[in-house]
């Protein structure tokens, strides 16, 4: 029986990131169903779609990340969220790791790491 493809939500404000993210996604055999530019609409989102995953930048205007994996989890406590971060914000992700999120990647992306971190989420 074919296993059918893990579904992800790529949440980030900067579309280029959004293509840059759901390209290595997809060429890895992941399904991205859906796209968010904030966090409230990561959030409304995530409920209709349900995704196996979602990946969920930090600094995004209206609502952080971090706001948006804490409502997510309230929603769904076993939402799998990795979180995107640009160098040099730790802090941010420890308290994003902290709200429920699984794992970080840093921009730029790297492909192998990314995979790796999707990979480890979905387990």
């Amino acid at each position: 029986m074919p296993q059918t493809k893990k579904t992800i939500l790529i949440v980030d404000d900067a579309a280029f990131m959004r293509m840059m993210l759901k390209d290595i996604l997809v060429k890895n055999g992941y399904d991205v169903i859906g796209e968010a530019k904030t966090g409230k609409e990561a959030i409304e989102l995530y409920q209709k779609l349900k995704p196996d995953l979602t990946t969920m930048d930090i600094t995004m205007p209206e609502m952080n990340g971090i706001e948006a994996v804490k409502a997510i989890m309230k929603l769904d406590a076993g939402a799998r969220i990795i979180m995107c971060s640009a160098m040099g914000q730790q802090a941010m992700v420890i308290d994003a790791i902290q709200a429920g999120a699984k794992d970080f990647i840093v921009k730029p992306f790297q492909q192998m790491r990314v995979i790796e971190a999707v990979h480890k989420a979905l387990r």
